[in-house]
């Protein structure tokens, strides 16, 4: 079965960049046209624009659009996710793990979680619950971000809401948001080994809260490409990956990384998926697609290279249950 059980919808920070990718994607999906970059052309793309920005940030259309899309590709099972960091009610649990003082990095971080947040998760949930009882097969999942000491408060917020699965991350170290561009100057400033160790620190600490169906892109500090040498980082892959095991976690193998940033590398490297493997970690597909004509990219290459490394099966979840299927 070919899945795809971690994308997402529109996210900000909305600049004219997120517009202009925004009306890319709708032009993609339309497919070829006569006369592109004509008058008329244009006029059609700006029409299509309006409609798409005036459905709001929640719209079964723009899900549909996804479902869509991702069934051509031979797709057919989904998982959507969304940031919290984007919804009112998590707005306390990230402001205390954040840095968001009067310093450089405080005050950026500042504006940009300002930039993001829209409202309230229950727009999301409503139009996922609507897409579902239409009858396409997409599980209602959240994304989490993870900060140690944070776990008490993180599952008392979850479980106040009916999801099928919920993906564990780790964007920020000691509140640094490590994969924002802005801010990537500040690997300059640390001992790589040590900050790929604290990482991995925190993802063993997520899997073994016993709050996350799935832990992502578990190397996804790489974004920038600042890495170890890969030598140093055999016996931390290990650890990770027996850990998973011991906590019954899944992981996956995300294409994001590959085609949206620097590195062009999937999460995790063969290295670190053949440790996965080897202990026994169930795997699911993902494409962290933000925009529906990006949706399952690269998934024939994670395929390719799941078997590779000897995987048979994949997994999704539904109802905090998790499934297993054929690769």
């Amino acid at each position: 079965m070919k899945v795809d059980f971690h994308f997402h919808l529109e996210e900000g920070p909305y600049s004219f960049k997120w517009l202009q990718r925004t009306a890319s994607a709708i032009a993609n999906l339309a497919g070829s046209e006569e006369r592109k970059h004509s008058l008329s052309w244009m006029t059609t793309q700006i029409e299509r624009l309006q409609k798409r920005l005036s459905e709001g940030s929640f719209s079964e259309h723009w899900i549909e659009t996804y479902m869509t899309a991702g069934q051509l590709r031979g797709i057919e099972r989904f998982g959507i996710v969304d940031h919290l960091y984007r919804f009112d009610e998590f707005r306390n649990y990230y402001e205390r793990y954040m840095t968001l003082d009067n310093s450089d990095l405080g005050r950026l971080q500042h504006n940009w979680l300002e930039q993001v947040r829209i409202g309230s998760i229950d727009e999301y949930l409503s139009v996922v619950q609507k897409t579902q009882k239409k009858g396409y097969p997409i599980s209602l999942g959240v994304e989490a971000d993870f900060f140690p000491g944070g776990e008490v408060e993180l599952k008392k917020l979850l479980d106040q809401y009916e999801l099928d699965y919920v993906i564990g991350s780790v964007h920020f170290i000691d509140g640094w948001g490590f994969d924002n561009p802005e801010l990537q100057h500040l690997f300059e400033k640390r001992n790589l080994l040590d900050l790929y160790a604290q990482g991995f620190e925190h993802v063993k600490q997520a899997a073994r809260s016993g709050i996350f169906d799935i832990i992502a892109h578990l190397d996804n500090l790489k974004v920038f490409n600042y890495r170890p040498k890969e030598a140093d980082m055999l016996e931390l892959y290990d650890d990770v990956a027996k850990t998973l095991k011991e906590a019954d976690v899944a992981s996956e193998i995300n294409t994001g990384l590959a085609y949206r940033y620097p590195v062009k590398e999937m999460c995790p490297n063969p290295t670190f998926l053949n440790r996965l493997y080897a202990h026994g970690v169930p795997i699911t597909l993902g494409s962290d697609s933000h925009f529906p004509d990006d949706i399952g990219t690269m998934l024939e290459e994670a395929e390719q290279l799941a078997r590779d490394t000897g995987y048979t099966e994949i997994v999704y979840f539904e109802n905090r249950k998790r499934i297993h299927t054929a690769l």
